[in-house]
């Protein structure tokens, strides 16, 4: 039997045969020829011939032996062709209005059951389900991506240009440097659309939210929303095609029981067909599914259609189907996500929720994952603030992933390399991120992460050694790894990093407390980007005393052997024991500090004394009061922290004065006791030079006065030395400060040390070599 050669041409598996397969495919199948005249009429051998043949079999998905699979394809063919034919089509003079009734028929009876399906969400430990949309609706618009961000083909330098590696701006939120479409213009636009994502991107949301707006009349108002589960359709008792199952799906809503009816509704285009999950569909079902959606697509292509697969599982391409991908989520929608979760519960929380995401940029990056960021409202909701320990919300996190959310959902995903454990994957993702930190790799090679695979499973029991071997297996567990649990991911063709750069410090710092490895670790104090790693670290370890006073010893050495340095850390001392306060010495030192630096440090941010004040737990909350407080005890400090401000700002000042600067002033002889030092000072403010003068006499003038405004404090207050430090000092001193605020944060942190070592350390902060 012969198929028309323009039905054949219409076949997607037709676009994907290369020309001599395509030409092979239309005279045996199109005209009926046989192998030797088919052979003779395109001039090839018979060895070509079969070979165009295996490849027009692959694409069409026969299997068998020999002759077997020509008659399997033929029959196949046939069948599609039959179906094709018009025989019982509604015409459209005289179909329309019976078919727009079935729609709206249709649409009716299966309200319920899309409102059931696919109007609210339940996730990780939700205690009951939210709704997805409306007054009380969590669903936040999604964005998409239209070029897939793994397959550019950029190189690692160009993925670095936005970053430094040693003062660099965090990955996150700001990765991918690409335009975002909504997603509801996406599916607009295009008729067959695949969606890709990362897992807890949410894809399944999405596509609950176009059944939900369809269903609604808000989208598409003039199609049958049909959410399917590819999971459940692939595990249905009755292996089932897809025409049968929808036709199931419509009978258990009541009313539609005949195929036919369904078929009418289909081949006039008017459903708008949601496949979720392709990704999710066990191993052994995979060929059938994927077949069934072809021929399924391809039969009913009038219709629209939506799949949704995790990025790095589609192994496979539907020639008509446009790929694209879903965004992270940016700063804007953690907001409205954020607002939408807590406005029934606390709305005030939810606003705090935002603001405690932007003092912390570790955390706000994993927010851009809509799982993750579930999992943070969940953990916010609970007590009001994130753990201080963040080691452990980062694990939370990495347990959904690793396991819990496929768990959750009863999800079996074929595992790629056996006697790869959980805690062995988190082992082999441990040394990666640690080897490849310590690079400053924040990106790195497909190859060179297969290695680094390889070089790992090679050691495990019972692992394959041939080399050949070794690089097929540490090839698919890389993809297992990014497919199942999203933790590596192609950021361009052929170049990976971890999701996060906050998973990537979390492994890194996991890695070094697996291997008590706290003396390489010290060595990287003065670097900011090891920041991160550091306070993890701390925050896995059992005890941290060892680890802790380490750190101290480093710091301390940074000053250690600059005379000069010394010095100012004595002063520093020699100030904070000449004042009688009820206050611990360290944080004198601390403020003191801050008021030498303003001066020496221009533009530097300095905060030292606030992260002492939270260590000491001051019950007065002295540092962050005492410019305001005016009790007796306060009154020495008041006036030093008043007359550095007025130093600082006539040192600011170009060509003219601040209103602050006369606050500062008036603050500072409110607070002197000494009526010699009020005279003095009160007649220097009168002194200022008039800025009438001319500019260059001005500036002149201007310095005169700051060097005796200087002279006065000095010799009355012991303050506002000008200590001429080089720019190397300058550049320790900034290290040295940077350091103590680490080693600070640290002892906040939660992590466990004792208070032996505790103290040690909150008393010796800032102190010179000599009172250690």
């Amino acid at each position: 039997m012969s198929i028309p050669e323009d039905f054949l041409k219409q076949l997607e598996q037709y676009s994907e045969l290369s020309h001599r397969e395509k030409e092979v495919f239309l005279e045996i199948f199109g005209r009926s020829k046989n192998r030797v005249h088919v052979a003779e009429e395109l001039n090839i051998s018979e060895s070509n011939l079969s070979t165009c043949l295996t490849g027009i079999y692959k694409k069409f998905y026969i299997t068998g032996n020999g002759p077997v699979k020509e008659s399997r394809l033929r029959e196949y063919l046939s069948k599609r062709y039959s179906q094709q034919k018009p025989s019982g089509h509604l015409t459209t003079d005289d179909g329309d209005d019976s078919i727009d009734t079935l729609v709206q028929e249709i649409r009716k009876q299966i309200k319920p059951y899309i409102k059931e399906k696919c109007g609210t969400m339940r996730v990780l430990d939700m205690p009951k389900p939210i709704e997805l949309t409306g007054e009380q609706g969590i669903y936040t618009n999604v964005n998409i991506l239209e070029a897939i961000t793994g397959r550019r083909r950029l190189k690692v330098a160009e993925l670095m240009q936005s970053c430094d590696h040693d003062n660099f701006e965090r990955l996150g939120l700001s990765g991918v440097k690409q335009k975002r479409v909504s997603g509801l213009e996406v599916v607009q636009r295009y008729s067959k659309l695949m969606v890709l994502g990362k897992p807890g991107a949410g894809k399944t949301t999405f596509l609950k939210y176009l059944a939900i707006q369809c269903i609604e009349g808000r989208f598409k108002a003039n199609r049958v929303p049909l959410f399917i589960t590819l999971k459940d359709f692939a595990e249905a008792p009755k292996k089932l095609d897809i025409l049968k199952f929808i036709v199931q799906l419509l009978s258990s809503c009541g009313g539609i029981h005949a195929s036919a009816t369904v078929e009418k509704l289909l081949k006039q285009g008017k459903a708008l067909v949601l496949l979720d999950g392709l990704d999710e569909v066990r191993e052994e079902d995979t060929k059938r599914v994927l077949r069934q959606i072809r021929e399924f697509s391809d039969l009913f292509h009038a219709n629209q259609f939506v799949i949704t697969c995790r990025i790095a599982a589609k192994e496979y391409t539907y020639q008509s189907f446009t790929e694209v991908e879903m965004a992270d989520f940016d700063e804007k929608q953690i907001a409205i996500f954020a607002q939408n979760w807590f406005q029934l519960t606390d709305p005030v929380k939810g606003e705090r929720f935002i603001q405690k995401l932007k003092e912390n940029k570790p955390i706000q990056e994993l927010a851009s994952s809509p799982l993750l960021l579930t999992l943070l409202c969940l953990v916010f909701g609970d007590s009001g603030d994130f753990p201080a320990n963040r080691s452990e919300l980062y694990q939370e996190g990495l347990d959904i992933l690793l396991k819990k959310w496929d768990a959750k959902r009863n999800i079996e995903r074929e595992e790629v390399y056996k006697n790869l454990s959980l805690q062995r994957k988190e082992d082999l993702l441990s040394q990666i991120a640690l080897t490849t930190f310590k690079q400053k790799d924040y990106f790195f090679k497909q190859k060179t992460a297969e290695v680094y695979i390889a070089d790992f499973i090679r050691n495990l029991r019972n692992a394959e050694t041939d080399p050949e071997i070794l690089k097929l297996d540490s090839e698919a567990l890389l993809k297992s790894i990014e497919a199942q649990h999203g933790l590596l991911v192609e950021k361009a063709k052929g170049i990976y990093s971890f999701s996060h750069l906050t998973f990537h410090e979390y492994f890194a710092a996991r890695e070094i407390v697996a291997n008590s490895a706290w003396e390489s670790l010290v060595e990287h104090i003065t670097e900011i980007r090891w920041r991160e790693v550091f306070l993890l670290a701390a925050g896995m370890m059992r005890k941290a005393d060892d680890f802790l006073q380490l750190m101290k010893q480093k710091i301390d050495k940074l000053v250690a052997l600059d005379e000069k340095l010394q010095q100012f850390l004595s002063y520093l001392n020699q100030k904070s024991l000449s004042l009688e306060l009820p206050y611990k010495p360290t944080a004198v030192r601390a403020v003191y500090f801050d008021y030498e630096m303003l001066h020496e440090l221009n533009g530097y941010v300095l905060s030292l004394p606030y992260a002492i004040d939270s260590l000491l737990n001051e019950d007065d909350n002295f540092i962050l009061n005492f410019q305001l407080d005016k009790r007796e005890e306060l009154r020495e400090i008041a006036l030093d922290h008043n007359l550095e401000c007025c130093l600082q700002q006539v040192l600011e000042s170009d060509y003219q004065y601040t209103d602050q600067l006369e606050a500062f002033m008036s603050s500072a002889l409110y607070c002197v006791d000494d009526s010699k030092l009020q005279k003095i000072l009160k007649k220097l403010y009168h002194q200022l030079p008039a800025l009438d003068e001319d500019e260059t006499l001005w500036k002149s003038n201007n310095q005169i006065w700051v060097e005796k405004l200087r002279s006065v404090i000095i010799e009355y207050r012991n303050i506002g030395h000008n200590w001429q430090f080089t720019k190397v000092q300058k550049q320790i001193l900034e290290q040295y400060y940077d350091a103590n605020q680490l080693l600070i944060d640290c002892l906040n942190s939660e992590c466990y040390v004792s208070q032996e070592v505790r103290q040690e350390i909150e008393d010796t902060l800032l102190l010179p070599i000599k009172n250690l």
